[in-house]
């Protein structure tokens, strides 16, 4: 009698935790539901037109702020000078401790993408592998200083 009963306690004992662990699991899925992973937005982003040849000069300061949860949050400084972009310069995000441009994959910098922005005239550009959304809220927010600078 006394095996049975230790048998129905542990039973019972596997079936809460059971239960527990359902109850963690529809919240998880109910949360990434509801609220959406990190960087997700930012894997949509699409990059507008600027038109390279009519840019005012000047000093202009682009950014590009996630709704949710501000962890890519960039801000980009960019100069013009004769109509040419002459500089392009983080001023928050993938920056080292010196404000630098970090390296994120393969050597490769958020300055490499501007340079290749600003070599081929456009913002469509291959992003940076393994980088792929700290690239594109970049190249946002230098869009977002081009589209200042551009003349109307």
């Amino acid at each position: 009698m006394r095996n049975v009963r230790q048998r129905r306690g542990e039973n019972g004992m596997w079936v809460t935790i059971g239960i527990i662990a359902g109850a963690v699991v529809v919240i998880f899925v109910a949360a990434a539901f509801l609220f959406g992973a990190p960087g997700q937005s930012e894997k949509r982003l699409t990059m507008g037109d600027v038109d390279f040849t009519r840019l005012r000069d000047g000093v202009y300061v682009g950014e590009y702020s996630e709704s949710r949860y501000h962890l890519r949050d960039t801000k980009v400084e960019v100069t013009i000078a004769r109509g040419e972009i002459t500089g392009a310069k983080i001023l928050k995000g993938a920056v080292d401790a010196g404000g630098d441009p970090k390296r994120l994959k393969d050597g490769l910098s958020v300055g490499d993408l501007f340079d290749r922005a600003i070599k081929g005239q456009t913002l469509q550009v291959d992003v940076i592998s393994g980088a792929t959304i700290t690239s594109k809220t970049h190249l946002k927010a230098f869009e977002n200083a081009l589209k200042k600078a551009q003349a109307h």
